[in-house]
């Protein structure tokens, strides 16, 4: 039941125990599942393969520092929001974070109730934008090895990766909030899509193949 509540995979990365607890406390009771790291050695390792909703990065860490790891990822093109966290930081620093990909910078001490809202929005905002940028034509999108979507899940991914809520999504396709879900649930299940970025990912390799 737990997992067909969660809202995706946030990796965090401190060097800071008690920071690595606290920020695990507070996401997992938002509903997110979630993966720390004490260095970036071992987020990269990780990261390589896997892709979570977000990556929460502090920018000082053992080894490489959380800027270099960042320009790391992002010279691989990577396909998930980053948000750089200090407990030194100023506005130089969070000027090229900015400028090297971050999301956002986020300084500490912060209250819990701040990161969740601001991740939420971020995430949401940051899949609306990828959905936007791919433009798939949904009736034509082959996904390779996939079982075929119907008709109707069409109509709902292309809902969903517009950024419609599934009450918008209803509206618009004369069917219940409910019957939305459900059809979503299929979609992933289908696609193989872990959360809600992942399946916007999905779709964009699909489209891009298409194109």
């Amino acid at each position: 039941m737990a997992e067909q509540s969660s809202r995706g995979e946030i990796f965090v990365v401190d060097d800071d125990p008690a920071v690595r607890d606290t920020l695990s406390m507070v996401l997992k009771a938002a509903g997110y599942e979630v993966i720390c790291f004490a260095d970036g050695a071992a987020l990269l390792s990780v990261a390589r393969s896997r892709t979570p909703a977000a990556i929460l990065l502090d920018v000082h860490i053992p080894g490489k520092s959380g800027l270099d790891i960042l320009n790391e990822l992002q010279g691989e093109d990577y396909p998930a929001p980053i948000f750089m966290i200090s407990g030194q930081g100023d506005i130089a620093m969070a000027v090229g974070a900015i400028k090297s990909g971050a999301l956002d910078f986020i300084e500490k001490p912060f209250r819990g109730s701040e990161i969740v809202g601001r991740l939420d929005e971020a995430i949401g905002a940051y899949a609306r934008r990828q959905a936007e940028n791919a433009s798939p034509k949904f009736s034509s999108l082959h996904f390779p090895g996939r079982e075929p979507l119907t008709r109707r899940e069409r109509e709902v991914l292309e809902q969903f990766a517009s950024g419609a809520s599934n009450k918008e999504a209803g509206r618009t396709l004369g069917i219940s909030p409910r019957t939305i879900e459900d059809h979503r649930a299929n979609i992933m299940k289908k696609l193989g899509a872990r959360n809600a970025a992942d399946l916007i990912r999905i779709v964009m390799t699909a489209a891009q193949r298409a194109s």
